[in-house]
């Protein structure tokens, strides 16, 4: 079969999902430093720190000790309950072992509750900007993504009277984010009551918080959802994980919470996409839960605000762009309206984010995502879950690539 006949035989769902933006941008990092570039990648939102390692030395025991066979679809009884703990001492809420599924991260979860649960037509409210998995799951799923764009004097967070606005009878979930990815942004107490007034007036609709980077949060903690809806939690379905907070990306161990019906219809999606999750995975999950690396979270959460705050001082002095400041998670959203309809040295214009993206590569090596990718424009994302060293020299040549530019912000 020839590559140009390929696509006729692919579905409509496959043909309409796409690599992830964030993934290609950080592959062509790499590539560029591969051949030789000196490149600073602040793509992924990936910590830079290494795991623990006690957390480390916890998986070498369960190898040695031979956990190497098949755990449970939905994750070993033990990780199970370490979850469950973990929910009642930090948030107060009493979770049952078997309303947990374990998956191979949190971005399998998110595609497990959709494909549990979306037909054709049925749509799922998407604040923008947006992790681009949450809509593009919607859509290989069979659904139709409802985005709702968000503004800047409201903290980049959905409002009640968005909220409401989107709501139509075909809604089946609700998805946020908090903190959010991209912008950093922290939904407070206040926030989530006035939302959840919204959702007790539709009853069918499902919500789902993805609460990825609870524990990466500066200045007061992040309110949780069912602290603030508890009477919402029969249709609210949790999504965590261990990525972010202990630097344990490539172990690829997230989870799911949620009412007992919900999670059953996941694990049998997930006994056939994938079984159970790594046995490995699991131990190293369940010694970090259990305190293995009592402070390594709280020492990350604390380079991560010294980062943040570097970067929002340093961009602060780059004509053009101005830092939404973050409230939580590592990543900088940036507004780039200030460089569009600038000129590079070469006479081509800045038109759009991923002309700045492009710019920053090409001319100083810095890698950073189009905000496009997250559904609104024209801002840049930068992840500063990258070394001091990195984040200084990032600044250093943003601000080099900006005063290089022709035209009023470089005036």
């Amino acid at each position: 079969m020839t590559a140009t006949l390929f696509p006729a035989v692919l579905s409509a769902r496959a043909r309409a999902a796409q690599i992830s933006p964030i993934a290609a941008a950080s592959a062509l990092a790499a590539r560029l430093r591969a051949q030789g570039h000196s490149i600073v990648s602040l793509t992924a939102g990936e910590p830079d720190f290494d795991t623990p390692e006690a957390i480390k030395e916890a998986a070498i025991a369960a190898l040695r000790g031979g956990q190497t066979k098949y755990t449970p679809t939905a994750g070993t009884p033990g990780l199970r309950e370490a979850i469950a703990a973990d929910y009642a001492a930090r948030h107060g809420l009493r979770i049952s072992s078997g309303d947990i599924i374990v998956s191979n991260g949190g971005k399998q979860v998110i595609y497990l509750a959709f494909a549990a649960t979306l037909d054709e037509g049925d749509e799922a409210v998407i604040p923008a900007p947006y992790w681009p998995t949450f809509p593009d799951s919607v859509r290989i799923n069979g659904g139709t993504p409802v985005i709702v764009p968000t503004r800047e004097a409201d903290g980049f967070k959905l409002t009640p009277a968005a909220l409401r606005q989107a709501l139509s009878p075909r809604t089946k979930w609700v998805v946020l984010n908090s903190p959010a990815n991209p912008t950093g942004s922290v939904y407070h107490s206040a926030e989530l009551a006035a939302l959840a007034a919204v959702l007790r007036q539709h009853p069918d609709v499902l919500v789902l918080w993805d609460e990825m980077y609870d524990q990466i949060w500066f200045g007061r903690p992040p309110a949780h959802w069912l602290s603030v809806a508890p009477d919402l939690r029969a249709r609210t379905l949790l999504v965590g994980g261990v990525s972010k907070t202990y630097a344990m990306t490539g172990w690829r161990i997230g989870w799911g919470a949620g009412p007992s019906g919900l999670v059953a219809a996941l694990e049998a999606v997930q006994s056939q996409v994938s079984s159970g999750p790594s046995s490995v995975g699991q131990a190293a999950a369940l010694a970090a839960l259990r305190g293995a690396a009592v402070d390594f979270a709280a020492q990350a959460r604390a380079a991560y605000a010294r980062r943040a705050r570097r970067v929002e001082e340093g961009l602060a002095q780059v004509r053009g762009l101005r830092v939404l400041p973050p409230g939580g998670a590592f990543f900088a959203w940036v507004d780039v309206s200030g460089l569009i309809g600038t000129q590079r040295p070469d006479g081509a214009l800045l038109e759009a984010d991923a002309d700045v993206a492009r710019w920053l590569l090409e001319a100083e090596g810095v890698a950073v995502v189009a905000g496009a990718a997250y559904g609104l424009s024209p801002y840049v994302r930068l992840s500063y879950a990258a070394s001091d060293a990195q984040i200084e020299l990032a600044v250093e040549r943003i601000a080099r690539a900006v005063r290089a530019l022709r035209g009023r912000a470089a005036a």
